[in-house]
């Protein structure tokens, strides 16, 4: 009876950890904040809503606001379409987490090589494309400030990337991002182009459970941090446990100090500091559809 039980144990731990091959470097076309190399299928439709909350520590956050739980810092709605398999589109709503709110995001992602298809490439190369087009009232203020908005175009935000990813011995993932982002208008001392370099793990403990790091690092030392009244700008950096379940759903849990959704945003943005505990939970849920 004890040989039964023991046998019934490695055959049920066996089913919980086996992994089938799955050629994907990303289970999902995001990673934490940045996008990863994947694209969707073709006719595939992916809705997808993020939250993150407010901080979780720091000067506005702890137990008045429940550690960040009762605020919300960027709240995403939005649709990503499958054109072909290797190019897709996107468009979403973000409420935006700096001067630049209630932005309408539109994206294209096209995969220039992939190592999984017989090809002789060493990893699988993809590129993003990215606009945000802030569509909330002109401010009325007589101080200059980004909403002033003197001309239609200071509304729109740039964002180009390209990304590289392998996937070793059918667990960890890897991903490098180089990216530029380009401001219409900025506040005075610092630059309208920002480059920015990105890394990303991810290590798949079960077929449907893994965890994932990422990093973005702008090149802050080309902005004028000295100026009056400029805040001081920190990497972006996070970590997230993922869920895929069945039905083509995708659950992600993260912890990061970006307090923006999209890359236009949290990119030239990001002035939260984990040290000062000033990081916050977020959400991503995603649901494919055959259309």
């Amino acid at each position: 009876m004890k040989c039964r039980w023991t046998l019934l144990i490695v055959i049920l731990a066996t089913s919980l950890f086996a992994q089938k091959d799955d050629p994907r470097v990303f289970k999902d076309t995001r990673i934490i904040n940045s996008v990863s190399i994947e694209t969707l299928a073709k006719r595939k439709l992916d809705f997808r809503v993020g939250h993150k909350f407010g901080d979780f520590a720091g000067a506005v956050g702890g137990w008045p606001t429940f550690y960040g739980l009762e605020n919300a810092a960027d709240v995403m709605i939005g649709f990503d379409y499958g054109l072909t398999d290797k190019l897709m589109i996107g468009i979403s709503r973000t409420k935006g987490s700096d001067e630049l709110r209630q932005n309408v995001n539109f994206s294209t992602k096209f995969m220039l090589a992939d190592d999984r298809s017989g090809s002789s490439f060493p990893f699988t190369l993809s590129v993003y494309g990215l606009a945000s087009l802030s569509t909330m009232p002109k401010s009325t203020s007589s101080e200059p400030s980004l909403s002033s908005f003197e001309v239609p175009a200071h509304r729109l935000v740039y964002h180009m990337q390209i990304m590289a990813g392998k996937k070793i011995a059918n667990k960890l993932s890897l991903q490098a991002n180089l990216g530029f982002t380009y401001r219409n208008v900025v506040r005075e001392g610092d630059k309208n182009d920002l480059v920015s370099v990105g890394v990303a793990v991810k290590y798949q403990i079960t077929r449907a459970f893994g965890v994932i790091a990422e990093g973005i690092f702008p090149f802050n030392a080309a902005r004028d941090l000295q100026k009056e009244n400029n805040p001081l700008y920190f990497p972006t950096t996070g970590f997230a446990v993922e869920w895929e379940t069945g039905g083509g759903h995708t659950f992600q849990l993260n912890f990061t100090n970006a307090r923006g959704l999209m890359a236009t945003d949290y990119i030239p943005n990001n002035t939260a500091d984990w040290a000062e505990g000033e990081f916050r939970m977020g959400f991503v849920i995603s649901r494919l559809f055959a259309l």
